[in-house]
């Protein structure tokens, strides 16, 4: 059982996923600033942030509520990662990492909700 939210491996390669996108939004154009690059950011940071929230409620529905949060920002960073391809702010290197640390996230953050639902803890994967 771990005794820390960032023990938790969703949280861990969430985390990642946050250094990765504000390394790609450096070079986002300056006007993007307060706006794809802003709000690409703080979708990022909602989801280890939310895991991190979540881990410490003591109910199973508060739990997943905020892992629920959590992945709601993980799809919209999804689509922020196709957007800033399509408008040439990230090339194909950059769009393929990003788009693999999310599905690596995303998979890790379903398997640790599965685990809460299926067996009732939320502190212990």
């Amino acid at each position: 059982m771990t005794n820390q939210f960032q023990n938790i491996g969703a949280w861990q390669k969430a985390h990642e996923f946050v250094l990765l996108v504000y390394r790609a939004t450096k070079s986002f154009p300056e006007f993007e600033k307060f706006g794809l690059c802003s709000q690409f950011q703080r979708a990022a940071v909602s989801i280890p942030a939310n895991i991190a929230e979540g881990y410490k409620k003591l109910s199973r529905a508060d739990k997943l509520r905020f892992y629920n949060i959590a992945q709601g920002s993980l799809e919209e960073c999804r689509y922020y990662i196709i957007l800033s391809k399509d408008l040439g702010y990230i090339d194909e290197d950059s769009y393929n990492q990003l788009a693999i640390s999310i599905e690596e996230t995303s998979k890790l953050l379903n398997a640790y909700c599965k685990g809460v639902v299926d067996n009732n803890f939320g502190n212990q994967l």
